[in-house]
């Protein structure tokens, strides 16, 4: 962990409805966190080494909170399939193929430095059921420098014979293993667990993996009110259950005293998302995802406004690239068919929304992270837009929205995670 200043325009999320733009300005990291922005850059920093990043836009580093990396081979397949049906299809036998280390090595190589030339600096990753292969997905990672949580999926049931583990007991004891291997061994890794969803999880397992939740004090990431078919699942599966939220806090797999993901909640009732923002589960917002699955277009206005806490996520390969960039415009453009076609009671996302859930809404599942206030992690990525030409004066703000519209990974000229250079 460093101690430098960056000179450059600068860009961070206040809140939600608030981005703090300082052009020509001085960012300071002193041992991995922010010390502050300065306009001129005081006395007491004019030893630290100094990156003069002249008219570059410096931003927060982004956090992806859901996306499968064994996934990534296949995006852009079966984009007209409906969820469930493209599991079967295109998921479960991709996914099946990580048993064999070659082809890991390969596919897992390529998700890896995809992802270190994107904006994103952290992630929540779905792996597969294969723990050899998953423990080569987080030695990569940990090698690029990412910050990422990484999870072995655990399914035991409707699933193909294939992609299914052996046993309950197998499953956990691989699992636990698992987690014993790989808690302290990565620098910048860890380890989550990851119940696919419930529909491929047996009540045994579920349970199973609530005690080594508590045991290891692990967080959770999981799939949550996806798509009408699968909720309608959770009914006959969960009876008892309220809702599918309630069936996940019945098997202690909701949150409350631990950190957890939920992927999606598009048809979430107000039951479900009372719940959510009772035991503080993060919703990972995958809007693309849920349009080329045809899943809907879930209340993502609401949820900021009610105040549950809210990331942004790629989802690939529902989603089908790992660009966050791409990931705000379609949490934008989804928010206005919602607004015009189905509920206009609730606004489009601004600019503003989208880059907050994207940095500071997302990265603050991973503790201070996602802006610039002082004692956050130092997470900052460096884009140039200078390729993006334009005959007319912009402010600061107008390149950052033409970036978000515009940009791709040809933008991203620089990263730094934890105070740490990437590049």
């Amino acid at each position: 962990m460093g101690s430098f200043v960056l000179h450059g325009n600068i860009i961070d999320s206040e809140s939600p409805e608030r981005l703090r733009v300082a052009a020509d300005s001085y960012l300071v990291c002193e041992e991995g966190r922010c010390t502050g922005v300065f306009s001129a850059l005081p006395e007491r920093f004019s030893g630290l080494p100094l990156t003069d990043f002249g008219d570059r836009l410096i931003l927060p580093g982004m956090t992806d909170l859901h996306l499968h990396a064994p996934q990534f081979a296949f995006r852009g397949l079966g984009m007209d399939m409906e969820l469930l049906e493209w599991l079967n299809t295109y998921t479960f036998p991709e996914e099946s193929k990580y048993k064999d280390l070659d082809y890991a090595e390969r596919a897992y190589g390529s998700f890896a430095s995809h992802l270190l030339r994107s904006t994103t600096t952290r992630a929540a990753i779905f792996a597969t059921i294969h723990v050899p292969a998953t423990e080569l997905l987080m030695q990569k990672l940990d090698a690029m420098g990412l910050e990422c949580f990484v999870g072995k999926v655990n399914m035991n049931r409707n699933s193909p014979v294939y992609l299914r583990e052996i046993s309950t007991n197998q499953a956990l004891r691989d699992t636990e293993r698992w987690i014993c291997e790989t808690k302290a061994r990565y620098a910048h890794v860890r380890p989550i667990l990851t119940p696919r969803f419930i529909p491929s999880c047996t009540d045994d397992l579920m349970f199973g993996l609530a005690r080594l939740r508590a045991k290891y004090d692990l967080p959770v990431q999981s799939h949550l009110s996806e798509n009408y078919s699968e909720i309608a699942w959770i009914r006959e599966l969960c009876p008892r259950s309220k809702n599918y939220g309630d069936a996940y806090e019945q098997f202690g797999m909701f949150g409350g005293g631990y950190p957890c993901i939920m992927a999606h909640c598009v048809h979430s009732n107000e039951d479900e998302q009372a719940l959510m923002q009772k035991n503080g589960v993060f919703i990972a917002h995958s809007p693309e995802s849920n349009m080329n699955l045809a899943s809907g277009v879930a209340p993502v206005n609401k949820f900021l406004d009610d105040g549950l806490r809210v990331g942004l996520a790629t989802d690939v390969a529902g989603g089908s690239h790992e660009s966050m960039l791409r990931a705000m415009t379609h949490a934008i453009q989804a928010s206005k068919l919602r607004w015009r076609l189905l509920d206009a009671s609730l606004k489009p996302l601004t600019i503003e929304e989208a880059f907050y859930m994207a940095t500071k809404g997302g990265g603050a599942f991973f503790g201070k992270v996602g802006s610039f206030e002082p004692g956050y992690e130092f997470d900052a990525v460096v884009c140039d837009d200078s390729r993006l030409k334009h005959p007319q004066p912009l402010t600061v703000k107008q390149r950052l929205e033409r970036i978000i519209y515009l940009g791709d990974e040809r933008e991203v000229a620089g990263k730094y995670v934890e105070g740490r250079k990437l590049f």
